[in-house]
């Protein structure tokens, strides 16, 4: 049956263009934005988990910059106790030559009061960002180290504690008539300090470096949910364009189809 007052060809014409221009729009907008996923429109279940995973990512960083800071600080404290190590040996030396007959205790009392001084500079110094973990007890840092969705998908954060110790003047009572023992107690305790110290500064940078790695991961991740494949969308475009096209041409036919009814009326 043909009719004059609706044309079910063009319809359909029309609607499969209108099909087609919506593609090609889309497309378009992927390979201008780079993003198959732009917003919650797109794909509401990707964005979303996509959303997540970016606020994880961001996260991550942060956490990280701080891991950055605190292994500084702890670095610091290491680096200033094996100082300390090391002018404590020199003074252990000095303590075994006064044992010696006929030793110069006064010149040796100068040089071990010399070290001792310089141990509690280097103790004193060794702050970063205010913050001196080798001068005096008591001003322990407490570094968030891990951070996590648990169970129920909330963020939760795992800290660990360094310890502070009490270098400054740690060698002021030693003189040349103390005994060597004396000095391997205080080495003892600079050691176990420096020991501590690098365990958590290594501790420390392996978290960071984790933190990265998994920051990665879940970038690539958010990629594979929204990001465009550009050789797809490429293929697709011109295929959308073609069919465009053809599109236009179907309705343009369809549309002539009223007119071939006025034959039937000459």
């Amino acid at each position: 049956m043909s009719s004059i007052l609706t044309n079910t060809s063009a319809m359909v014409a029309l609607q499969t263009l209108q099909s087609t221009n919506r593609g090609l729009s889309q497309v378009q907008s992927q390979i201008a934005t780079g993003m198959k996923v732009a917003n919650a429109k797109d794909n509401s279940s990707s964005w979303a988990i996509a959303s997540t995973m970016r606020s994880d990512v961001a996260s991550f960083s942060r956490l990280s910059d701080s891991l950055t800071s605190a292994s500084a600080l702890v670095g610091v404290a290491r680096d200033a106790t094996e100082q300390i190590v090391e002018n404590l040996k020199l003074i252990q030396e000095k303590v075994v030559q006064a044992q010696e007959p006929g030793a110069d205790t006064v010149k040796l009392d100068a040089d071990i009061e010399a070290l001792s001084d310089t141990i509690t500079s280097i103790a004193d110094s060794a702050q970063y960002n205010g913050i001196n973990l080798v001068a005096a007890a008591g001003n322990d840092a407490t570094i968030t180290v891990a951070i996590q969705r648990d169970a129920a998908g909330e963020l939760t954060l795992e800290t660990m504690t360094v310890a502070s110790v009490a270098l400054s003047g740690l060698a002021a009572a030693i003189t040349s008539a103390s005994t060597p023992d004396a000095v391997d107690t205080l080495l003892d305790t600079a050691i176990a300090a420096a020991a501590d110290f690098g365990a958590a500064q290594t501790r420390i940078e392996a978290q960071n470096d984790f933190l990265k790695k998994q920051a990665d991961a879940l970038r690539t991740g958010v990629g594979a949910l929204v990001d465009a494949d550009m050789e797809e969308a490429s293929a697709r475009l011109q295929a959308l364009q073609v069919q465009q096209q053809l599109g236009i041409q179907a309705l343009s036919i369809a549309n002539q189809a009223p007119q071939s009814v006025l034959s039937l009326f000459r």
